[in-house]
């Protein structure tokens, strides 16, 4: 008499490392790794060094030094975690996902360099 398995069937692609989406999600969050280190270095100087505040001039007179350091240890710490969580979800996720979350992204960074244009001249 054979017993049933009670164990969920298990994927063979979600533990191979050899796979091609694993690959790929590897790839691209190397890709990004590369893209964002020097945005992730001057994040980073900024929020190791409080000084750097006189170098945004009028802008920032009214943040306190902790809250200057905070928010740059904020934008460091999410410049870390950005090679990751591309490479997951190219891992992770299907081809008609990925480019509907790259289309939201791309209209974002399109939205934000308009106001950051139109917030310097």
């Amino acid at each position: 008499m054979a017993t049933k398995s009670t164990r969920p069937a298990v994927e063979e692609d979600d533990y191979d490392l050899g796979s091609k989406s694993v690959l790929w999600g590897f790839l691209s969050g190397i890709i990004v790794a590369a893209f964002i280190a020097v945005p992730l270095s001057a994040a980073f100087a900024f929020a190791t060094h409080p000084s750097t505040q006189q170098l945004f001039g009028a802008r920032l007179t009214d943040l306190t030094e902790g809250g200057y350091r905070l928010f740059w240890w904020l934008v460091t710490a999410l410049l870390v975690a950005l090679p990751f969580l591309v490479g997951f979800a190219v891992a992770k996720l299907s081809g008609r996902t990925l480019a509907i979350v790259g289309g939201i992204i791309a209209l974002f960074v399109i939205a934000i360099l308009i106001v950051g244009q139109l917030a310097v001249f």
